[in-house]
């Protein structure tokens, strides 16, 4: 409704912005170039953030960005993930019908990647999100995924990505043989104001708005309300949008912002 107001040709601060419009914060620019050296020399990675500060986006990004002639992204997102839902799931997204006991399908993906990678050149690239929600033995398993051969090489970059505590809890002494696997830690932080603002600039840019309209006193508004967290950025923002359209406001200023929070956002 804000869109034709604003004379807007998009929707900002939505989760269906293309990957190449996204705002490439130097935060995200590292954790980019992280993911994707582990991808190159298939290594096992945690990648961890607070919930909102843009990971799965982040992930958007990295696996668009890689050559899908030389990497297979396999991507899983289940809180009640066990292994042997973990193994179909990633066959079935090789082509395959899983066999029904664990340890056979394992030994089925083993074999399915090698042909992968030695007849077709392909490396796969295994994401599993929201694994801060992984059970303990789903984490052991994990373990047992890694070590192939002998423990001389690795069947596929593995990366791990959920909330800060998902560290928290590979921290703890029942999981040192898991931690000490880890190739790549990495974590996500909160946008600063500037890149508050730069974020904001480009959302409206997407949008195809070649005008300011949030004042620096808005900006400010919405820095402290959101604490740099993107997810929270791009509802304060929508909010004052639809909240300025309504009653008329072509630039949203500080008390505005204020407003939206204490009324629909408290």
């Amino acid at each position: 409704m804000f869109e034709s107001y604003y004379q807007m040709s998009d929707t900002p601060f939505s989760r269906a912005i293309p990957v190449d419009k996204l705002y490439h914060s130097l935060s995200m620019e590292e954790m980019v170039g992280r993911l994707t050296y582990a991808a190159e020399r298939q290594l096992f990675v945690v990648f961890t953030g607070d919930c909102g500060t843009g990971k799965t986006t982040t992930i958007r990004r990295f696996t668009n960005e890689l050559d899908p002639s030389q990497f297979s992204v396999l991507y899983l997102s289940d809180s009640k993930l066990t292994p042997r839902h973990f193994y179909k799931g990633l066959l079935e997204q090789l082509g395959c019908e899983a066999k029904f006991y664990r340890g056979d399908a394992k030994r089925q993906l083993h074999h399915e990647i090698e042909l992968m990678r030695g007849i077709h050149g392909v490396q796969p690239v295994c994401v599993v999100d929201e694994a801060h929600l992984l059970d303990r033995e789903m984490l052991e398993e994990v373990r047992f995924l890694l070590n192939c051969k002998m423990d001389a090489m690795s069947p596929m970059a593995l990366i791990l990505v959920g909330q800060s505590e998902l560290w928290d809890r590979l921290r703890l002494q029942s999981f040192s043989a898991i931690r000490q696997r880890i190739d790549i830690q990495c974590k996500i932080g909160h946008y600063d104001r500037s890149e508050t603002n730069a974020y904001i600039e480009r959302q409206l840019n997407y949008a195809g708005c070649d005008h300011h309209i949030f004042s620096d006193g808005a900006i400010d508004e919405i820095h402290r309300y959101a604490s740099g967290t993107a997810r929270l950025i791009n509802k304060v923002c929508t909010q004052c949008l639809m909240y300025g359209a309504q009653n008329g406001h072509q630039i949203i200023d500080d008390r505005m912002v204020k407003r939206v929070i204490e009324g629909e956002l408290s």
